[in-house]
């Protein structure tokens, strides 16, 4: 049975009845199979955290709300493993290869320049999406995000895409 790994957009909408694309979010996972495992990722949990944290005004019960609502709807979470950092490296390094500054190799190149030869803003990525897109392969999930994606759906082989914002609600 396919399984669904619920970028943080995706929460937020789910969470956020006032949301215009609550409703859509809310039927699509109503139509899914019995049992169709729904997953967050450790890293989905981190950018909500600190959105939590940044936020200006106090809103406890939006916090406790929140916290709540995510431990209950989506209690298997995702951690980063040994094993999850090769599917990022792959597509890290897929990313590289198509978008990253053609820089000449050699065998002498510094570390620095071995863990980041090309910035996520040079590749037109988040290097967040990058992690979450590593689990979805590694854990065989589909990706559910609002965000297109591109480059790391190109790069990422084996990863499972849609976005249940756009695609609605099949019949």
């Amino acid at each position: 049975m396919r399984g669904y790994l619920l970028d943080t957009n995706i929460v937020s909408y789910w969470f956020d009845e006032q949301s215009a694309p609550n409703r859509s979010i809310v039927e699509r996972i109503q139509r899914l199979p019995e049992g169709a495992p729904l997953r967050i990722s450790a890293i989905t949990l981190g950018e909500i955290e600190f959105g939590l944290r940044v936020r200006r005004e106090e809103m406890p019960e939006f916090e406790r709300d929140l916290r709540l609502f995510v431990q209950e709807k989506l209690p298997t979470v995702l951690d980063v493993t040994s094993t999850t950092r090769t599917y990022y490296g792959s597509i890290r390094a897929s990313l590289f290869e198509r978008y990253g500054l053609h820089v000449k190799r050699n065998k002498k190149l510094r570390l620095g320049q071995l863990t980041d030869p090309a910035s996520e803003a040079e590749l037109g990525i988040q290097e967040n999406d990058v992690w979450i897109a590593a689990q979805a392969v590694e854990y065989n999930l589909v990706l559910v995000s609002n965000d297109k994606l591109t480059k790391i759906r190109e790069a990422a082989d084996g990863l499972l895409f849609e976005n249940w914002v756009t695609q609605g609600v099949p019949g």
